[in-house]
């Protein structure tokens, strides 16, 4: 009886101890120092064919730049009142990487970032209007986030600049279940996919390509060895316990 208490207790030590994780698997960013203070390369989004762009060109005299801009429509609101509110079109990059905008013709936006398609507006105006300012924004900048977190969906980015931590967070965090040293960023450039596996438990993942995320960017994140065995002993695994823990009671109460 004593040998069978004995392997008993054991056995239930054992599992307690597989069941707990390392603190290793969860700490994020493990090997920054306070005083690292690392400056990241400045992120700007590179525009992609099915982007959409507002683009406004002003003028010191609206009247000269109104034949380089989009009309704008009434929007009516479902108000008592039926006001309505004036929205500018806006601009859809096609398959070749091209806008048509008016006065200017046909201008290749894919794969220069903002900036850089704002000084290229700037060039074809030259002659047309004097000092022109130009704005240009991404109107459907969203990104997806999916596997072992608490809230998986897709997100809009209304600053066109959001970190792989952002994503995670407006994804409720990972569960317990997730691979924090594996997650896989999934991207599309030029008509290509690229898979890139990140750990962000380590520190130095802020200074990869993939610390910012670009428009239309899937986050996926594994589950762990503890989500995929769970479906065999996983759900089960408290209720064991639970009744190894009377047995071995039983067991001690009849030995005395």
């Amino acid at each position: 009886m004593i040998r069978i208490y004995q392997f008993l207790l054991v056995t239930l030590i054992g599992l307690l101890l597989t069941s707990c994780a390392s603190s290793e698997k969860f700490a994020l960013l493990q090997n920054v120092s306070a005083t690292s203070g690392e400056k990241i390369a400045d992120f700007q989004a590179t525009l992609q064919p099915d982007d959409l762009l507002m683009i406004i060109i002003s003028a010191e005299n609206p009247i000269i730049a109104q034949p380089y801009n989009l009309l704008t429509v009434a929007v009516s609101n479902n108000t008592e009142m039926a006001s309505s509110q004036q929205r500018v079109l806006s601009y859809q990059i096609d398959q070749e990487g091209n806008i048509q905008m008016p006065g200017l013709g046909t201008v290749h936006a894919a794969g220069k970032t903002r900036n850089q398609l704002v000084e290229e507006i700037k060039k074809l105006l030259t002659g047309k209007i004097n000092n022109p300012v130009v704005t240009v924004r991404i109107l459907n900048y969203k990104i997806s986030v999916q596997g072992e977190v608490n809230h998986p969906g897709t997100f809009p980015i209304t600053s066109e600049r959001v970190t792989l931590l952002e994503a995670l967070s407006m994804a409720g965090d990972l569960t317990i279940y997730g691979k924090r040293d594996n997650i896989l960023v999934i991207r599309e450039e030029n008509g290509v996919k690229s898979f890139q596996k990140v750990d962000i438990t380590k520190g130095d993942f802020i200074n990869s390509p993939y610390y910012y995320l670009s428009q239309n960017d899937v986050v996926y994140v594994e589950p762990n060895k503890t989500k995929v065995n769970s479906s065999v002993i996983g759900p089960n695994i408290t209720v064991g316990i639970s009744a190894l823990s009377l047995i071995i009671t039983i067991v001690a109460l009849t030995t005395r």
